[in-house]
């Protein structure tokens, strides 16, 4: 070849690879934007994650949720606003407190508006592709969403064996335990998906460890032979706080038969085995396991299956996490996808002697929440700032590079997210509980949580405030809103939770609170369930 032509060549070459690098830059907003995979369990404790240590990290490890902390940031302060499914999901999607999005609570609660503005249809509309599995739990017909899969058996709380699904509008059952379903299902869309050139957004939420807490079958025996260690405050007295945290249906003696795999009579069908499985969720159906138990032994027999039973669920949420990040470290796409798990809120594992979720107390207030993103986001990060699930989705679009909507009342973490939390970031959250009397009797209350105190009241047919210094009284044991000492933080506290309550709109009379837990909104579906 002559040297003229040579040249020729090497100009066209070097022309059309300048071209193609333009291209690249051009398109690099679309094609470079993250892929999100939403992970969330329902009820999983913070404690229960071995990565934030607990009671249980040697005895019940989650090597794989882990992985997230290790390889990504993990978040201490994150808290719901509602702690409870329905509502906690609402807040999430729509980046609004409960009175704003009218998704209120569980029982009774009706179904979510479908046609209030989410994040994931925001993520739909600006290119990418979504999904979701799992638990939905609003009602609604999910929109936004280019395929989804979700639980509607048992008031859409759904079943963990041979589960019922609403696929796109029809009702499949599927053969097998819930977890691993719900992740291949997952898994078998990723695969389509991430051949495309669109970046995707999928929310893969586990039914485990919701109430039943039936484990797979390899995990059924896992810990037979072991006593599980009792946490700290499980013998509770609920002294200083015998109106609130004492007059619960959340203790121990509230599990029922089936909460504790008993075998039925036999001859029992309908609504009478429903009956018989059910004993213990009323009050004056407390049951002793074996004649001759003490109270004590009873709760503490009680206490052994439930979290037994609890920790194995979440040992094969813990599974397909792996198979998750497994699937994203085989195909490249590790890099370029945040990854996020959490929960809709906290549970209690035993502390006060409680099992369950609602109150604005530490345990049920606290939501695990770790996020793994290359690309961004420094390995082996913590984050102590105080954020809310209303956060979770203009962080979510900024991350996208889109902006949440004016209406949207949370703020986005994602400069957070980078190290780089804003010099005026929120140091305080405000709180609020609805639901009352059906599930559990817990008072309705709202309160306010800053870096060190915390402020209630509960309301419903009671008028009583609580207030806790969490750096002396970190378990929240001694009510202290007439000691001397702190009636000056008090009296400030109060004036920044009616701030509080301005700012989020929620500054309503105390009747008209009352009216939202008296209105039947209707039921979340035509199934029946428990919540």
């Amino acid at each position: 070849m002559k040297r003229g032509q040579i040249i020729t060549i090497s100009i066209l070459m070097a022309g059309t690879l300048f071209s193609a690098c333009q291209r690249t830059k051009t398109s690099e907003p679309v094609h470079q934007r993250p892929n999100i995979i939403y992970i969330m369990a329902d009820d999983h404790a913070k404690t229960a994650i071995s990565a934030y240590g607990g009671l249980y990290d040697s005895l019940a490890p989650t090597p794989n949720i882990d992985r997230l902390a290790k390889e990504g940031m993990l978040f201490n302060n994150v808290f719901c606003t509602n702690a409870i499914c329905g509502p906690s999901r609402a807040s999430i999607i729509t980046g609004k407190y409960s009175n704003e999005n009218g998704y209120y609570k569980n029982e009774s609660g009706g179904q979510f508006n479908p046609n209030q503005w989410t994040f994931p249809e925001e993520m739909h509309k600006n290119g990418y592709q979504t999904a979701m599995f799992g638990k939905w739990h609003l009602g609604s017909v999910p929109r936004g969403f280019d395929y989804f899969k979700y639980h509607e058996g048992a008031g859409q709380q759904g079943f963990y064996w041979n589960p019922v699904y609403n696929e796109n509008g029809k009702t499949v059952t599927e053969k097998g335990y819930a977890t691993n379903l719900t992740a291949n299902f997952a898994l078998d869309w990723l695969k389509t998906a991430s051949k495309s050139d669109k970046p995707f957004c999928m929310l893969l939420q586990f039914k485990a460890p919701h109430r039943n807490w039936d484990p797979d079958t390899k995990y059924v025996d896992l810990w037979e032979d072991i006593e599980m260690p009792y946490p700290e405050t499980f013998n509770d007295n609920y002294k200083t706080r015998e109106q609130t945290a004492g007059n619960t249906d959340m203790t121990m003696d509230f599990l029922n038969r089936k909460d504790m795999k008993l075998t039925p009579p036999e001859g029992l069908k309908g609504r009478e085995l429903q009956k018989w499985y059910s004993y213990g969720n009323k009050r004056g159906e407390n049951w002793k396991p074996k004649p001759g138990m003490t109270e004590e032994e009873s709760r503490k027999w009680k206490f052994q299956v439930y979290i037994k039973d609890y920790l194995a669920c979440i040992k094969s949420v813990d599974d397909n996490v792996g198979r998750v990040l497994k699937y994203l470290d085989d195909n490249g796409l590790a890099e370029n996808t945040i990854v996020i798990y959490t929960a809709d809120q906290g549970f209690y594992l035993g502390e006060h002697g409680f099992f369950d979720k609602r109150f604005i107390y530490e345990e049920s207030l606290r939501m695990p929440f770790l996020v793994r993103y290359p690309a961004k986001v420094k390995a082996g990060s913590v984050n102590n700032d105080i954020i809310t699930n209303i956060d979770f989705a203009p962080t979510i679009l900024e991350a996208a590079g889109m902006k949440a909507p004016e209406e949207v009342q949370g703020t986005s973490f994602y400069s957070n997210l980078l190290g780089k939390t804003p010099a005026d970031w929120q140091n305080e959250m405000y709180y609020h509980y609805y639901e009352f009397p059906f599930w559990h009797h817990v008072q309705p209350h709202y309160g306010i949580r800053n870096e060190r105190y915390k402020l209630a009241h509960f309301y419903y047919n009671i008028d009583v405030w609580e207030f806790y210094d969490l750096q002396k009284d970190p378990n929240e044991l001694n009510n202290a809103i007439n000691a001397p000492e702190y009636q000056d933080v008090i009296a400030k506290m109060k004036v920044e939770l009616s701030n509080l309550m301005v700012k989020y709109k929620d500054n309503k009379p105390l009747g008209e609170f009352k009216k939202i837990t008296d209105t039947d909104f209707g039921k979340v579906s035509n199934f029946k369930g428990g919540h």
